[in-house]
């Protein structure tokens, strides 16, 4: 078993025929509807974070997200005695109960399955997934080679709160239940959806409530970390006669034909799973199965998640993502659906960056336009797309074609004219932006009203995207083309430190002219790769790939701060206000490694060589990061100090993004052609053990 896979390996005493330590709570699942809801968990099955649970739907989608089941108590009655399945752990800090039965393997394929040992040698077996496009979860467990009569017992526990939010005990919640044959309706709130279960087992209402369940990583971040779920009662399943069935659903999942209402939970759990299974055989990878994640649906168009549990779709992330996620990976007509979607949305030049999420409101509350790059991403996204449209011979319809170029071109005229946060071009043609109490760029933490890296002034990526944006807008209309000239040109001449051979991060600080910030951060390396120009070439990009990889390289992507600089942070925790200071402050964001790659393979020969040579180096801990955490997934950043500890967001659409263009764009070796190169990787990904079964 690989180093990787002993992480997520699950520990037992064989002795005593019962789970001795816990698995390990850092490796986590994820199941997602394709409409913003999902379901998550840990391997182990204790409950860790307020975001896992079994049904949390998107009630205007993607956003309006409600927790509504958030897991189960279960346990099983054989003439051996009762055996709970799951740990619970309750404030302030004890799992119960402290025998449970033994997870004999877990995987992921083609959705989470755990198999249990029982103590008579029996095996139960536990799968769950959700079905494409309704906000649904499909549970089942079944028992193997049975010696006697066994009975499963499943109380859901329910909560029907903002998926941010923590429940606690109070008369208001309302335990009715209404029963109708193998349906049971619930409606604990009439703010929020009422959930409706389908079981092949007999429900008895029992309401009770279950108090001060402790969220163990909740309570590391600092965060509220108790919470009261309620259980209005409990399914009894006979596994002597079959499989245990239960579907739960908020009960605004339309159904397609009428019969539908008809079909047992056994007959609905078949058609669902072949439904499913058929369709995530489709995708040729593991990795693309991961990428369909992120994939949502607003309104009639198309957007990206940018991460789960906790993120909803930002603009920035959205169009930094899907570059890797769809555009290198052949997806392009869910690319042209982003793209299309997004493209009404422009204001003064500028796109949302973030669309807050609210279930408390019902519905999705006013965009946010906070970002200078946001916009500037979405040209470069524009011209990728059309780029790879047109080298796979793909016809790209008038009014796309239109809608794109007008998008294009009301961001790079909005910003010339001028418009919020100070954003216009200087007399040198380089893009200033900022002011006092806004973070405009992608390092956007604040602790209070104080930013940690506030950037004022003229910061170097968005040079890099400014330019290239011009370029872009150039070959739709001529006039950008002499102001391209005139940044590059100002870029060349001002960002260069000849002090430390690397650019500048910021130059006219806070709109001073001649002030600058020669600290050494990641942002530089936009100048060499990671874009569709290069701004910087010959030994000066060689000078700069080689600072960044020697201070700010780690096996999970780049530092966000070099550690010889002042403020630097090698650690990514305590409270929000900790871990806020730390987080541009050398915390490593893995989605840098795509940029760094692409620029490391541009200044050594850009040729099939380098590129092997990189995929040597520089792959391998990331599709070895794979197997933990969020399992299949990369995470959002991780600590700069070894062993660079994965933090903050386990299921990162940007950082995976970034994985599959190095795979299937950057570092493709062109004397074997694309196809074989994917097909190649295809084979890696599923030699890798995310792909197989975690056991003892």
């Amino acid at each position: 078993m690989s180093d990787a896979a002993a992480d997520v390996s699950l520990r037992a005493d064989s002795g005593r025929g019962l789970a001795s330590v816990l698995p390990d709570e850092q490796c986590e699942w994820l199941e997602t509807d394709g409409l913003g809801g999902f379901a998550c968990g840990t391997v182990g099955g204790l409950r860790t974070r307020r975001y896992h649970g079994l049904l949390i739907a998107a009630t205007t989608p993607p956003a309006g997200r409600t927790m509504l089941v958030n897991g189960v108590d279960a346990w099983i009655e054989t003439p051996q005695g009762r055996l709970t399945l799951l740990p619970q752990r309750y404030a302030p800090g004890v799992v119960h109960p402290q025998r449970c039965a033994e997870i004999a393997s877990f995987t992921t394929e083609p959705w989470p399955r755990w198999t249990w040992r029982l103590p008579d040698g029996s095996r139960l077996e536990h799968e769950l997934f959700m079905p494409h496009g309704a906000a649904q979860c499909a549970m089942a467990w079944r028992l193997r080679s049975a010696s006697g009569p066994a009975a499963l017992h499943v109380r859901p526990l329910v909560s029907s709160r903002d998926y941010h939010a923590l429940h606690h005990e109070n008369p208001a919640l309302r335990f009715d239940a209404e029963v109708n044959g193998e349906r049971v309706r619930w409606r604990p709130y009439v703010v929020h959806p009422p959930i409706e279960a389908v079981s092949s087992g007999a429900y008895r209402h029992e309401p009770v409530w279950y108090r001060q369940f402790l969220y163990e990583q909740e309570h590391r971040r600092g965060f509220d970390c108790v919470e009261d779920l309620a259980s209005p009662g409990v399914f009894t399943f006979n596994l002597a006669r079959g499989d245990a069935v239960l579907i739960v659903s908020a009960d605004q999942v339309e159904i397609d034909e009428p019969e539908e209402s008809l079909r047992s939970a056994a007959e609905m759990m078949r058609g669902l799973a072949a439904v499913e299974r058929l369709r995530r055989s489709r995708f040729a990878t593991p990795l693309d199965r991961a990428a369909d994640a992120y994939f949502v649906q607003r309104g009639p168009h198309r957007t990206i998640i940018a991460g789960y549990p906790w993120f909803a779709d930002w603009g920035r992330d959205t169009f930094i993502a899907m570059r890797g996620l769809y555009i290198a990976s052949g997806g392009l007509e869910e690319a042209e659906s982003i793209l299309l979607g997004w493209a009404g949305t422009v204001s003064q030049g500028m796109l949302p960056n973030r669309f807050p999420d609210s279930a408390s409101s019902g519905a999705a509350c006013a965009p946010e336009f906070n970002s200078v790059d946001a916009s500037l991403w979405y040209v470069i996204a524009v011209h990728e797309f059309l780029e790879a449209a047109q080298r796979a011979n793909l016809a790209i319809s008038g009014h796309t074609l239109a809608t794109l170029r007008k998008a294009v071109c009301e961001i790079v005229g909005g910003y010339t004219c001028g418009t919020r946060y100070g954003i216009r071009p200087d007399d040198d043609g380089l893009l200033a932006a900022g002011e006092r109490r806004q973070q405009l760029t992608w390092m956007d933490a604040r602790v209070g009203d104080r930013e940690i890296t506030p950037r004022i002034g003229k910061p170097v990526e968005v040079q890099a995207l400014w330019i290239n944006a011009l370029w872009i807008a150039g070959a739709f209309d001529g006039r950008w083309k002499a102001l391209h000239a005139k940044a590059r040109a100002a870029f060349a001449r001002r960002f260069w430190n000849d002090d430390r051979a690397c650019l500048y991060d910021v130059v006219d600080v806070d709109h001073v002219a001649g002030a600058v910030d020669a600290s050494v951060r990641p942002n530089q390396i936009f100048a060499v790769g990671g874009l569709p120009l290069q701004i910087i070439e010959g030994e000066r990009a060689k000078a700069i790939v080689e600072r960044v990889e020697r201070d700010l390289l780690t096996p999970l992507g780049l530092r966000s701060l070099g550690p010889q600089e002042s403020g630097y942070a090698g650690r990514y925790e305590g409270g929000p206000h900790e871990r806020d200071a730390a987080y541009h402050q050398g915390t490593v964001w893995p989605w840098l490694i795509g940029p760094f790659v692409e620029a490391w393979v541009r200044v050594h020969g850009h040729d099939d060589a380098a590129r092997r040579e990189a995929r040597q180096r520089f792959l391998g801990p990331l599709m070895a990061h794979l197997d933990t955490a969020g399992l299949g997934h990369i995470s959002e950043i991780a600590d700069a100090e070894i062993p660079h500890q994965p933090r903050g967001c386990p299921f990162q659409a940007w950082s995976l993004g970034e994985l599959l263009r190095l795979q299937r764009s950057v570092l493709v070796d062109q004397n074997i052609g694309r196809n074989e190169a994917q097909e190649s990787q295809e084979e890696s990904n599923r030699r890798t053990v995310r792909a197989g079964v975690y056991q003892t």
